[in-house]
Protein backbone atom coordinates (compact mmCIF):
# COMPACT_ATOMS: atom_id res chain seq x y z
CA UNK A 1 0.00 0.00 0.00
CA UNK A 2 1.50 3.38 -0.94
CA UNK A 3 2.32 5.81 2.03
CA UNK A 4 0.92 8.58 0.12
CA UNK A 5 -2.20 10.57 1.62
CA UNK A 6 -3.94 10.70 -1.40
CA UNK A 7 -6.90 12.85 -1.69
CA UNK A 8 -9.06 10.00 -2.32
CA UNK A 9 -8.12 8.36 1.20
CA UNK A 10 -8.52 11.81 2.52
CA UNK A 11 -12.29 11.69 1.63
CA UNK A 12 -12.26 8.16 2.73
CA UNK A 13 -11.48 9.03 6.30
CA UNK A 14 -14.00 11.94 5.73
CA UNK A 15 -16.75 9.46 4.67
CA UNK A 16 -16.15 6.76 7.16
CA UNK A 17 -16.41 9.49 10.31
CA UNK A 18 -12.98 9.88 11.25
CA UNK A 19 -11.03 12.80 11.94
CA UNK A 20 -7.53 11.87 13.36
CA UNK A 21 -4.09 11.16 11.25
CA UNK A 22 -2.11 8.57 12.30
CA UNK A 23 0.71 11.30 11.96
CA UNK A 24 -0.63 13.00 15.15
CA UNK A 25 -0.83 10.52 17.74
CA UNK A 26 -3.37 12.32 19.51
CA UNK A 27 -5.05 11.07 22.52
CA UNK A 28 -8.32 9.82 22.01
CA UNK A 29 -7.71 8.41 18.71
CA UNK A 30 -7.53 4.72 17.71
CA UNK A 31 -5.16 3.44 15.24
CA UNK A 32 -6.46 2.01 12.18
CA UNK A 33 -3.72 0.89 9.55
CA UNK A 34 -1.67 4.39 9.02
CA UNK A 35 -5.30 6.44 9.57
CA UNK A 36 -7.14 6.87 13.00
CA UNK A 37 -10.74 6.29 13.55
CA UNK A 38 -11.99 8.92 15.86
CA UNK A 39 -13.42 7.91 19.00
CA UNK A 40 -16.94 9.50 20.32
CA UNK A 41 -15.91 12.37 22.46
CA UNK A 42 -18.52 14.01 24.60
CA UNK A 43 -19.93 17.39 23.87
CA UNK A 44 -17.89 19.98 25.92
CA UNK A 45 -20.11 22.15 28.33
CA UNK A 46 -19.69 25.97 28.29
CA UNK A 47 -21.38 27.69 31.07
CA UNK A 48 -21.97 31.46 30.96
CA UNK A 49 -20.61 33.77 32.28
CA UNK A 50 -20.98 33.44 35.91
CA UNK A 51 -22.78 36.69 37.77
CA UNK A 52 -21.59 37.04 41.27
CA UNK A 53 -24.09 36.11 43.48
CA UNK A 54 -23.58 39.24 46.01
CA UNK A 55 -22.06 42.62 43.68
CA UNK A 56 -21.94 46.07 44.85
CA UNK A 57 -23.70 48.64 43.32
CA UNK A 58 -22.58 52.18 41.91
CA UNK A 59 -22.09 54.27 45.01
CA UNK A 60 -23.58 57.39 45.79
CA UNK A 61 -21.94 60.93 44.91
CA UNK A 62 -19.14 62.26 46.92
CA UNK A 63 -21.45 65.23 47.92
CA UNK A 64 -25.02 64.88 46.81
CA UNK A 65 -25.96 68.53 44.76
CA UNK A 66 -28.75 69.03 47.80
CA UNK A 67 -25.98 69.31 50.19
CA UNK A 68 -27.74 66.47 52.39
CA UNK A 69 -26.79 63.19 52.61
CA UNK A 70 -29.72 60.32 52.60
CA UNK A 71 -29.69 56.77 53.68
CA UNK A 72 -31.64 54.34 52.66
CA UNK A 73 -30.97 51.71 55.87
CA UNK A 74 -30.86 55.08 58.61
CA UNK A 75 -33.49 57.34 57.26
CA UNK A 76 -33.46 58.99 60.06
CA UNK A 77 -30.17 60.24 59.67
CA UNK A 78 -29.72 63.58 57.33
CA UNK A 79 -26.07 65.35 58.31
CA UNK A 80 -25.09 68.34 55.96
CA UNK A 81 -22.23 67.65 53.10
CA UNK A 82 -18.42 68.16 53.71
CA UNK A 83 -17.52 69.13 50.55
CA UNK A 84 -13.95 68.35 49.69
CA UNK A 85 -12.05 70.13 47.53
CA UNK A 86 -8.35 69.37 47.65
CA UNK A 87 -6.93 65.74 49.26
CA UNK A 88 -3.56 64.66 48.64
CA UNK A 89 -1.83 61.68 50.18
CA UNK A 90 0.51 63.49 52.73
CA UNK A 91 -2.34 64.32 55.26
CA UNK A 92 -1.78 62.90 58.82
CA UNK A 93 -4.19 59.91 59.58
CA UNK A 94 -7.33 60.37 61.20
CA UNK A 95 -10.89 61.61 60.70
CA UNK A 96 -12.03 65.39 60.55
CA UNK A 97 -14.17 66.55 63.59
CA UNK A 98 -17.02 69.03 62.90
CA UNK A 99 -20.13 70.30 64.86
CA UNK A 100 -22.54 71.76 61.56
CA UNK A 101 -25.00 73.86 63.10
CA UNK A 102 -28.73 73.33 62.35
CA UNK A 103 -30.31 75.82 59.57
CA UNK A 104 -28.82 74.70 56.88
CA UNK A 105 -28.90 71.86 54.87
CA UNK A 106 -29.95 68.72 56.81
CA UNK A 107 -29.43 67.78 60.41
CA UNK A 108 -26.94 70.01 62.58
CA UNK A 109 -25.21 67.69 65.30
CA UNK A 110 -21.57 65.76 65.82
CA UNK A 111 -20.32 64.81 62.35
CA UNK A 112 -17.25 62.92 61.68
CA UNK A 113 -16.42 62.38 58.14
CA UNK A 114 -13.30 60.89 56.41
CA UNK A 115 -10.81 62.45 53.94
CA UNK A 116 -13.35 61.87 50.76
CA UNK A 117 -16.39 63.65 52.98
CA UNK A 118 -17.63 60.23 53.51
CA UNK A 119 -19.91 60.39 56.70
CA UNK A 120 -18.38 58.00 59.57
CA UNK A 121 -20.25 58.79 62.47
CA UNK A 122 -23.57 61.51 63.11
CA UNK A 123 -25.00 62.25 66.20
CA UNK A 124 -28.20 64.49 65.13
CA UNK A 125 -29.36 67.49 68.10
CA UNK A 126 -31.10 65.59 70.53
CA UNK A 127 -33.93 68.62 70.78
CA UNK A 128 -35.38 71.28 68.30
CA UNK A 129 -33.04 74.14 69.60
CA UNK A 130 -29.38 74.92 70.48
CA UNK A 131 -26.44 73.66 69.16
CA UNK A 132 -23.58 71.16 68.56
CA UNK A 133 -19.87 72.64 69.55
CA UNK A 134 -16.47 72.18 69.69
CA UNK A 135 -16.88 67.94 68.66
CA UNK A 136 -13.23 66.55 69.39
CA UNK A 137 -11.74 63.76 70.86
CA UNK A 138 -10.17 63.89 74.35
CA UNK A 139 -8.32 61.81 76.86
CA UNK A 140 -10.15 60.88 80.32
CA UNK A 141 -9.11 58.16 82.76
CA UNK A 142 -6.31 57.69 80.10
CA UNK A 143 -8.68 56.51 77.41
CA UNK A 144 -10.22 58.42 74.10
CA UNK A 145 -13.34 60.22 74.43
CA UNK A 146 -15.70 62.40 72.15
CA UNK A 147 -16.67 65.52 73.78
CA UNK A 148 -18.98 68.57 72.75
CA UNK A 149 -21.12 70.97 74.29
CA UNK A 150 -24.83 71.13 74.12
CA UNK A 151 -25.51 74.53 74.01
CA UNK A 152 -29.57 73.63 75.25
CA UNK A 153 -29.71 72.57 77.48
CA UNK A 154 -25.79 73.90 78.40
CA UNK A 155 -24.68 70.77 78.95
CA UNK A 156 -20.97 68.98 78.14
CA UNK A 157 -20.74 65.45 77.53
CA UNK A 158 -18.35 62.70 77.04
CA UNK A 159 -19.12 59.47 74.90
CA UNK A 160 -16.42 56.50 74.91
CA UNK A 161 -15.84 54.63 71.94
CA UNK A 162 -18.59 52.71 72.10
CA UNK A 163 -20.55 55.60 71.79
CA UNK A 164 -22.00 55.36 74.97
CA UNK A 165 -22.57 58.67 76.94
CA UNK A 166 -20.34 58.01 80.33
CA UNK A 167 -20.23 61.64 81.45
CA UNK A 168 -22.83 64.58 81.33
CA UNK A 169 -23.10 67.86 83.15
CA UNK A 170 -23.23 71.51 83.48
CA UNK A 171 -21.71 74.88 84.85
CA UNK A 172 -21.97 74.94 88.90
CA UNK A 173 -22.57 77.67 91.39
CA UNK A 174 -25.93 78.84 89.68
CA UNK A 175 -24.34 79.88 86.29
CA UNK A 176 -25.02 78.64 82.62
CA UNK A 177 -22.50 77.20 80.66
CA UNK A 178 -21.20 78.51 77.67
CA UNK A 179 -20.08 76.87 73.87
CA UNK A 180 -16.62 78.31 73.96
CA UNK A 181 -14.37 75.80 75.41
CA UNK A 182 -14.54 72.17 77.19
CA UNK A 183 -11.10 70.84 78.05
CA UNK A 184 -10.05 67.61 79.76
CA UNK A 185 -7.08 68.69 82.10
CA UNK A 186 -4.29 66.33 82.47
CA UNK A 187 -5.90 66.04 85.99
CA UNK A 188 -9.07 64.52 84.39
CA UNK A 189 -10.74 67.95 85.78
CA UNK A 190 -13.14 70.26 83.16
CA UNK A 191 -12.53 73.49 82.44
CA UNK A 192 -15.00 75.10 81.12
CA UNK A 193 -16.26 79.03 80.04
CA UNK A 194 -18.98 81.06 81.39
CA UNK A 195 -20.56 84.57 80.23
CA UNK A 196 -21.80 86.40 82.72
CA UNK A 197 -23.50 90.01 82.93
CA UNK A 198 -22.08 91.97 85.77
CA UNK A 199 -23.32 95.62 86.64
CA UNK A 200 -21.21 98.31 85.76
CA UNK A 201 -20.20 102.28 84.94
CA UNK A 202 -19.32 102.11 81.41
CA UNK A 203 -18.25 105.74 80.95
CA UNK A 204 -14.79 105.40 81.10
CA UNK A 205 -15.57 103.30 77.64
CA UNK A 206 -17.94 104.94 76.21
CA UNK A 207 -20.91 103.74 77.45
CA UNK A 208 -23.45 104.55 80.20
CA UNK A 209 -22.99 104.81 83.84
CA UNK A 210 -26.05 102.35 84.73
CA UNK A 211 -24.85 99.85 82.52
CA UNK A 212 -23.29 96.12 82.36
CA UNK A 213 -19.91 94.68 81.53
CA UNK A 214 -20.18 90.94 80.15
CA UNK A 215 -17.14 88.91 82.17
CA UNK A 216 -15.69 85.65 81.41
CA UNK A 217 -15.84 83.03 84.40
CA UNK A 218 -13.01 80.00 83.76
CA UNK A 219 -14.56 76.80 86.28
CA UNK A 220 -12.87 73.95 86.97
CA UNK A 221 -15.09 70.86 87.91
CA UNK A 222 -14.43 67.61 89.09
CA UNK A 223 -15.66 65.77 86.43
CA UNK A 224 -18.01 62.82 88.59
CA UNK A 225 -19.26 65.12 91.42
CA UNK A 226 -19.08 68.68 89.78
CA UNK A 227 -17.62 70.58 92.46
CA UNK A 228 -15.82 73.46 91.82
CA UNK A 229 -12.19 73.22 92.31
CA UNK A 230 -11.52 76.74 90.72
CA UNK A 231 -13.07 79.92 89.72
CA UNK A 232 -11.59 82.81 87.77
CA UNK A 233 -13.52 86.06 87.14
CA UNK A 234 -12.14 88.29 84.62
CA UNK A 235 -13.73 91.32 86.19
CA UNK A 236 -11.83 91.03 89.09
CA UNK A 237 -8.50 90.86 87.10
CA UNK A 238 -9.20 93.15 83.86
CA UNK A 239 -9.87 96.66 83.37
CA UNK A 240 -12.51 97.74 80.89
CA UNK A 241 -10.08 99.36 79.29
CA UNK A 242 -8.18 97.01 77.71
CA UNK A 243 -10.70 96.12 75.62
CA UNK A 244 -11.34 97.10 71.70
CA UNK A 245 -15.17 96.18 71.82
CA UNK A 246 -17.68 98.76 72.28
CA UNK A 247 -20.81 99.69 74.14
CA UNK A 248 -23.78 97.76 72.31
CA UNK A 249 -21.31 97.04 69.13
CA UNK A 250 -23.50 93.07 69.61
CA UNK A 251 -26.62 94.43 69.51
CA UNK A 252 -26.91 93.84 73.03
CA UNK A 253 -27.36 95.83 75.94
CA UNK A 254 -23.79 96.80 77.91
CA UNK A 255 -20.83 95.52 76.42
CA UNK A 256 -18.93 92.08 75.65
CA UNK A 257 -15.93 93.68 76.71
CA UNK A 258 -13.41 90.36 77.46
CA UNK A 259 -15.19 87.61 75.33
CA UNK A 260 -13.23 84.63 76.81
CA UNK A 261 -12.43 81.52 74.08
CA UNK A 262 -10.54 79.24 75.09
CA UNK A 263 -8.42 77.59 78.41
CA UNK A 264 -5.51 75.60 77.87
CA UNK A 265 -3.25 73.81 80.67
CA UNK A 266 0.36 75.37 80.77
CA UNK A 267 3.48 73.35 81.06
CA UNK A 268 3.82 74.34 84.02
CA UNK A 269 -0.24 73.51 85.21
CA UNK A 270 -0.94 77.43 85.03
CA UNK A 271 -3.82 78.33 82.58
CA UNK A 272 -3.60 80.06 79.54
CA UNK A 273 -6.83 82.07 78.05
CA UNK A 274 -7.46 83.92 75.09
CA UNK A 275 -9.87 86.98 75.23
CA UNK A 276 -11.03 88.15 71.67
CA UNK A 277 -12.13 91.69 72.55
CA UNK A 278 -8.88 92.42 74.49
CA UNK A 279 -6.97 90.77 71.71
CA UNK A 280 -4.64 89.32 74.26
CA UNK A 281 -3.68 85.94 75.49
CA UNK A 282 -3.69 85.59 79.52
CA UNK A 283 -1.70 83.44 81.36
CA UNK A 284 -3.00 82.95 84.57
CA UNK A 285 -2.15 81.17 88.11
CA UNK A 286 -4.28 78.43 88.25
CA UNK A 287 -4.34 78.76 92.15
CA UNK A 288 -4.51 82.77 93.02
CA UNK A 289 -5.90 83.79 89.82
CA UNK A 290 -3.73 86.28 89.24
CA UNK A 291 -2.34 87.16 86.09
CA UNK A 292 1.22 86.55 85.37
CA UNK A 293 1.46 87.96 81.65
CA UNK A 294 -0.39 89.34 78.67
CA UNK A 295 0.18 88.33 75.63
CA UNK A 296 -0.67 91.34 72.93
CA UNK A 297 -3.42 93.74 73.60
CA UNK A 298 -3.01 96.83 74.73
CA UNK A 299 -1.08 96.14 78.13
CA UNK A 300 0.84 93.56 76.33
CA UNK A 301 4.14 92.49 79.19
CA UNK A 302 6.14 91.09 75.58
CA UNK A 303 7.31 92.98 73.01
CA UNK A 304 5.64 91.72 69.94
CA UNK A 305 8.19 91.42 67.34
CA UNK A 306 7.09 91.72 63.13
CA UNK A 307 4.32 90.26 62.21
CA UNK A 308 3.68 88.80 66.13
CA UNK A 309 0.79 90.78 66.47
CA UNK A 310 -2.57 89.39 66.41
CA UNK A 311 -6.21 90.57 67.14
CA UNK A 312 -9.89 89.51 67.96
CA UNK A 313 -8.13 85.84 68.35
CA UNK A 314 -9.08 82.51 69.14
CA UNK A 315 -7.47 78.82 70.37
CA UNK A 316 -4.35 80.21 72.02
CA UNK A 317 -2.65 76.69 72.75
CA UNK A 318 0.73 75.82 74.33
CA UNK A 319 2.99 73.27 71.88
CA UNK A 320 4.99 70.92 73.33
CA UNK A 321 7.91 72.70 71.85
CA UNK A 322 7.06 75.29 74.27
CA UNK A 323 5.77 77.70 71.24
CA UNK A 324 2.17 79.03 71.39
CA UNK A 325 0.03 78.18 68.49
CA UNK A 326 -3.32 81.01 67.74
CA UNK A 327 -6.15 80.94 65.00
CA UNK A 328 -5.09 85.14 64.44
CA UNK A 329 -9.10 86.04 63.33
CA UNK A 330 -7.28 89.30 61.70
CA UNK A 331 -4.09 90.86 62.07
CA UNK A 332 -4.29 94.40 64.19
CA UNK A 333 -3.19 97.25 62.58
CA UNK A 334 -3.29 101.13 63.38
CA UNK A 335 -4.98 104.03 61.18
CA UNK A 336 -4.61 107.79 62.78
CA UNK A 337 -4.56 105.81 66.13
CA UNK A 338 -7.40 103.57 65.98
CA UNK A 339 -7.38 99.70 65.49
CA UNK A 340 -8.45 98.10 62.37
CA UNK A 341 -8.33 94.53 61.52
CA UNK A 342 -6.89 93.18 58.06
CA UNK A 343 -9.35 91.04 56.80
CA UNK A 344 -7.49 87.98 56.26
CA UNK A 345 -7.36 85.66 58.99
CA UNK A 346 -4.16 83.08 59.88
CA UNK A 347 -2.80 80.43 61.83
CA UNK A 348 0.92 81.64 63.58
CA UNK A 349 3.22 80.23 66.00
CA UNK A 350 4.77 82.60 68.19
CA UNK A 351 8.25 81.69 70.37
CA UNK A 352 8.09 83.39 73.74
CA UNK A 353 11.34 84.66 75.33
CA UNK A 354 9.93 84.68 78.89
CA UNK A 355 13.14 86.41 79.85
CA UNK A 356 13.65 89.31 77.46
CA UNK A 357 10.11 89.30 77.27
CA UNK A 358 9.56 89.28 73.58
CA UNK A 359 7.34 87.11 71.09
CA UNK A 360 7.95 86.53 68.03
CA UNK A 361 6.57 84.86 64.82
CA UNK A 362 8.27 81.38 63.91
CA UNK A 363 5.07 79.87 61.78
CA UNK A 364 2.35 81.37 59.75
CA UNK A 365 -0.34 79.64 57.45
CA UNK A 366 -2.71 81.70 55.32
CA UNK A 367 -5.13 79.84 52.37
CA UNK A 368 -4.38 80.77 49.16
CA UNK A 369 -8.05 82.07 48.64
CA UNK A 370 -7.33 84.48 51.88
CA UNK A 371 -10.25 83.05 53.73
CA UNK A 372 -11.43 85.69 56.66
CA UNK A 373 -13.03 84.53 59.57
CA UNK A 374 -14.26 87.46 61.31
CA UNK A 375 -15.19 84.88 64.11
CA UNK A 376 -14.69 81.17 65.49
CA UNK A 377 -11.96 79.20 64.12
CA UNK A 378 -8.78 76.87 65.70
CA UNK A 379 -5.60 75.84 64.50
CA UNK A 380 -4.21 72.29 65.71
CA UNK A 381 -0.63 71.23 64.99
CA UNK A 382 -0.45 67.35 64.62
CA UNK A 383 1.38 64.79 65.77
CA UNK A 384 3.51 64.34 62.66
CA UNK A 385 4.08 68.68 62.27
CA UNK A 386 1.41 68.82 60.30
CA UNK A 387 -1.28 72.10 60.91
CA UNK A 388 -5.16 71.70 60.59
CA UNK A 389 -7.09 74.80 60.44
CA UNK A 390 -11.12 75.43 60.86
CA UNK A 391 -11.66 78.44 59.29
CA UNK A 392 -14.27 79.24 61.57
CA UNK A 393 -16.71 82.05 59.41
CA UNK A 394 -14.54 81.78 56.67
CA UNK A 395 -16.46 77.88 56.18
CA UNK A 396 -13.06 76.08 54.50
CA UNK A 397 -11.41 73.42 56.60
CA UNK A 398 -7.57 72.74 55.69
CA UNK A 399 -4.14 71.04 56.44
CA UNK A 400 -1.24 71.92 55.42
CA UNK A 401 2.14 70.71 55.79
CA UNK A 402 4.93 71.91 58.26
CA UNK A 403 6.20 74.15 55.72
CA UNK A 404 3.20 75.76 54.64
CA UNK A 405 1.64 73.28 51.62
CA UNK A 406 -2.09 73.07 51.33
CA UNK A 407 -2.23 69.45 51.73
CA UNK A 408 -6.20 69.11 51.77
CA UNK A 409 -8.96 71.57 51.44
CA UNK A 410 -12.69 71.37 52.55
CA UNK A 411 -15.97 73.41 53.01
CA UNK A 412 -19.27 73.43 54.68
CA UNK A 413 -22.56 75.03 53.22
CA UNK A 414 -23.30 78.74 54.83
CA UNK A 415 -25.68 77.60 57.18
CA UNK A 416 -23.97 74.89 58.71
CA UNK A 417 -20.96 76.70 59.73
CA UNK A 418 -18.80 74.48 62.54
CA UNK A 419 -17.53 76.63 65.12
CA UNK A 420 -13.62 74.61 64.87
CA UNK A 421 -12.88 71.76 63.13
CA UNK A 422 -10.22 69.02 63.88
CA UNK A 423 -8.54 65.76 62.46
CA UNK A 424 -7.84 62.92 65.50
CA UNK A 425 -7.51 59.06 64.96
CA UNK A 426 -10.72 57.68 66.67
CA UNK A 427 -11.52 54.02 66.63
CA UNK A 428 -15.36 52.92 67.58
CA UNK A 429 -16.99 50.25 68.26
CA UNK A 430 -21.21 50.70 68.23
CA UNK A 431 -23.09 48.65 70.85
CA UNK A 432 -26.03 48.67 68.20
CA UNK A 433 -26.28 46.25 65.27
CA UNK A 434 -25.77 47.45 62.13
CA UNK A 435 -28.30 48.46 60.10
CA UNK A 436 -30.20 46.75 56.73
CA UNK A 437 -32.90 47.53 54.06
CA UNK A 438 -33.46 44.79 51.13
CA UNK A 439 -35.78 45.74 48.41
CA UNK A 440 -36.44 43.10 45.70
CA UNK A 441 -35.76 44.71 42.51
CA UNK A 442 -36.90 41.06 41.06
CA UNK A 443 -38.28 38.09 41.28
CA UNK A 444 -34.44 36.62 41.92
CA UNK A 445 -32.56 39.87 42.73
CA UNK A 446 -32.31 42.10 45.70
CA UNK A 447 -31.33 45.58 46.15
CA UNK A 448 -29.56 45.52 49.68
CA UNK A 449 -28.61 48.77 51.89
CA UNK A 450 -26.54 48.15 54.99
CA UNK A 451 -24.89 50.78 57.34
CA UNK A 452 -23.01 51.04 61.20
CA UNK A 453 -22.83 54.19 62.27
CA UNK A 454 -19.59 55.15 64.03
CA UNK A 455 -18.14 51.66 63.10
CA UNK A 456 -14.80 52.42 61.81
CA UNK A 457 -12.43 48.95 61.41
CA UNK A 458 -15.29 47.38 58.67
CA UNK A 459 -13.15 46.02 55.79
CA UNK A 460 -15.99 44.24 53.93
CA UNK A 461 -19.81 43.15 54.27
CA UNK A 462 -20.53 39.52 53.85
CA UNK A 463 -24.75 38.84 52.98
CA UNK A 464 -26.13 35.81 54.50
CA UNK A 465 -29.73 34.15 53.11
CA UNK A 466 -31.87 31.37 53.73
CA UNK A 467 -35.40 29.94 54.29
CA UNK A 468 -35.56 30.47 57.37
CA UNK A 469 -33.99 32.98 59.87
CA UNK A 470 -32.11 30.75 62.14
CA UNK A 471 -30.41 28.82 59.09
CA UNK A 472 -29.02 31.76 57.03
CA UNK A 473 -25.63 30.86 54.77
CA UNK A 474 -23.44 32.68 53.40
CA UNK A 475 -23.45 34.17 49.75
CA UNK A 476 -20.49 36.25 49.20
CA UNK A 477 -18.99 39.77 50.07
CA UNK A 478 -17.93 42.66 48.79
CA UNK A 479 -15.90 46.00 50.23
CA UNK A 480 -17.55 48.81 52.29
CA UNK A 481 -18.60 51.62 50.64
CA UNK A 482 -18.71 54.95 52.42
CA UNK A 483 -21.64 55.15 55.00
CA UNK A 484 -23.65 52.85 53.00
CA UNK A 485 -22.98 49.89 51.12
CA UNK A 486 -25.44 49.65 48.68
CA UNK A 487 -25.33 45.62 46.93
CA UNK A 488 -27.61 44.19 44.23
CA UNK A 489 -27.94 39.88 45.76
CA UNK A 490 -29.28 36.81 43.37
CA UNK A 491 -31.46 34.84 46.04
CA UNK A 492 -34.96 33.60 46.36
CA UNK A 493 -34.48 32.98 49.96
CA UNK A 494 -37.13 35.38 51.99
CA UNK A 495 -34.35 36.13 55.10
CA UNK A 496 -31.51 38.42 54.80
CA UNK A 497 -28.98 39.79 56.72
CA UNK A 498 -25.38 41.66 56.33
CA UNK A 499 -22.33 41.21 58.68
CA UNK A 500 -19.55 43.62 59.60
CA UNK A 501 -16.18 41.87 58.72
CA UNK A 502 -12.75 43.81 59.58
CA UNK A 503 -9.37 43.32 57.68
CA UNK A 504 -8.26 39.93 59.88
CA UNK A 505 -11.96 38.30 59.09
CA UNK A 506 -12.88 38.73 62.29
CA UNK A 507 -17.35 39.40 62.66
CA UNK A 508 -17.61 43.07 64.15
CA UNK A 509 -21.28 42.50 64.35
CA UNK A 510 -24.38 41.34 62.16
CA UNK A 511 -27.99 43.29 61.46
CA UNK A 512 -31.48 41.95 62.22
CA UNK A 513 -32.26 39.34 59.56
CA UNK A 514 -34.70 40.81 57.42
CA UNK A 515 -37.98 39.31 55.39
CA UNK A 516 -37.90 39.86 51.45
CA UNK A 517 -41.13 40.08 50.55
CA UNK A 518 -41.63 39.22 46.57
Amino acid sequence: MSSKFTRRRFLMVLGAGTACLTLTGAEGCERLGRVTKLKSLPTPRVSPLRVPKVRVLPSVSPAPSNGVWSFRSRPDLSPPVVEVTKQTPDTAPGYILVAPEEGGAGQGGSLIVDDRGQVVWFRPLQGSHGRAMNLKMQSYRGRPVLTWIETVPGEYVIFDASYREIASFGAANGYNGDHHEFLISPQDTALITIYNAVPRDLSSVGGSKDSVAIQGIVQELDIQTGEVLFEWHSIDHVALEETYATPLQDGRTGIDYFHINSIDVDHDNNLLLSARETSAVYKIDRKSGEIIWRLGGKKSDFQMEEGARFAFQHDARRLPDGTISIFDNGSLVFENGTPKAVEESRAIVLELDEERMRASLVGEYTHPDKQYADAAGNMQVLPNGNVFVGWGRALAISEFSHEGELLFDASLLRKNKSYRAFRFPWSGQPLDRPACVAERASEDDLRVYVSWNGATEIESWEVLTGSRVERLKSLGSVPQDGFETAMMVRTLDPYVAVRAIDHSGRVLGTSKPVETLR
